[in-house]
């Protein structure tokens, strides 16, 4: 076989990689932690950044298996979107966006899910952190787990992950195979080196972050004053500051609940743009997603490469991701807002993911696929 088949179906791999990467408004600054422990399992120490190399498919003579060959699915990767604003002193990473890609076994199709920032869940002690356990919102894992004593000034994201990780874990009965913590600044650059995005936009949304013109709105106290970015609905073509923007809104119709369906459709949207342009026939292309990306994926535990999941992940297309969307509804407590909840199909989905019947569920649940 020549070095031209394989090294275009790892391109291909890379393509499905890095757009599921781009989750939740993220950025270029992707911390890549991929593990396999059991659910609630602790990954390993984080090691120094690398770049993929391309192995190449062995010959039929050759004993070495392709990259990621024992990748044979289910595989369930958690994908945050990190709220950083370093500017602000003692601020906390939080776990602005939760989702969930599960990809079944034979990895031909993929679920992505997101679970509402504000769900109420038990999360377990961190000793690492100092954090003694409780129950309140998920966001919240991220930030207790990132403390480190005695270095206020310097969360840590892969200990936020860890806490948050086991968390989702434990929530959902999923073992997390890999995941990426993806934080705001510079996704804007990766969405314009692909040439932006064409995105269908299902409702007119008012930006409080942006002004039409790109720059950020003055901030007075926790007040945004002058022009608002508007983004009418129908199909758009967004630059990058724009999906970002986008992607970040939340005060909607439909809140919360609006802005996860906004970033699952993003993630499709970027998936296909990746796939459609025929990077995998690119090099060159592939090269500026990958010096856009730089040399922030970090691996922690598990001892799997990047290039592992990008060859396994290397059969997917656009049109294998399939966007979930849960309902939930607020949890009271007093008369007090404490948080949100899934209804009984959410929770009957994940149910559904365990046992491998996703499919026959989702038939029965049509109105839980998100449109796109």
């Amino acid at each position: 076989m020549t070095g031209a088949k394989p090294r275009r179906r790892w391109l291909l791999g890379l393509a499905a990689l890095v757009a599921v990467l781009l989750v939740a408004a993220g950025a270029a600054v992707v911390t890549r932690l991929a593990s396999r422990p059991s659910p609630g399992g602790s990954p390993g120490p984080v090691a120094a950044p690398t770049s993929p190399s391309v192995s190449p498919t062995p010959t039929p003579a050759s004993p070495t298996p392709p990259p990621g060959a024992d990748l044979t699915g289910p595989l369930n990767l958690l994908l945050v979107g990190v709220d950083t604003r370093v500017t602000v002193p003692g601020w906390e990473p939080h776990g602005d966006a939760v989702l969930v890609l599960h990809v079944p076994a034979g990895l031909n199709r993929a679920y992505l899910f997101s679970l509402p920032r504000d769900l109420v869940v038990d999360i377990p002690a961190y000793p690492k952190s100092g954090y003694p356990g409780g129950r309140t919102k998920l966001t919240h894992a991220m930030s207790y787990g990132s403390r480190v004593p005695g270095d206020k000034g310097h969360p840590s994201a892969a200990q936020g992950y860890e806490l948050l990780r086991t968390t989702v874990s434990k929530y959902t009965g999923l073992r997390i195979d890999a995941g990426a913590v993806i934080t705001f600044g510079g996704f804007d650059k990766l969405v314009d080196t692909l040439g932006g995005v064409d995105l269908y936009v299902d409702q007119r949304v008012t930006s409080i972050h942006r002004r039409p013109d790109g720059r950020l709105r003055n901030l007075s106290g926790s007040t945004y004053t002058g022009p608002q970015m508007v983004y009418e609905k129908g199909n758009q073509h967004l630059t990058g500051w724009q999906a970002l923007d986008y992607a970040r809104q939340r005060y909607t119709a439909g809140g919360d609940y609006t802005r996860q369906r906004h970033q699952q459709q993003l993630i499709r949207a970027l998936a296909r743009k990746i796939l459609d342009q025929g990077l995998a026939r690119n090099p060159d292309q592939v090269e500026q997603v990958a010096d856009a990306l730089g040399d922030t994926l970090v691996y922690v535990g598990g001892g799997r490469r990047l290039i592992d999941f990008a060859y396994a992940l290397g059969g997917l297309s656009a049109d294998a991701f399939v966007l979930v969307g849960l309902p939930g509804d607020a949890v009271s407590s007093g008369g007090s807002y404490r948080g949100e909840q899934l209804l009984p199909v959410g929770r009957q989905f994940l149910a559904a993911l365990r046992d491998g019947t996703t499919d026959r569920f989702l038939e029965a649940h049509p109105t839980l696929r998100v449109k796109t």
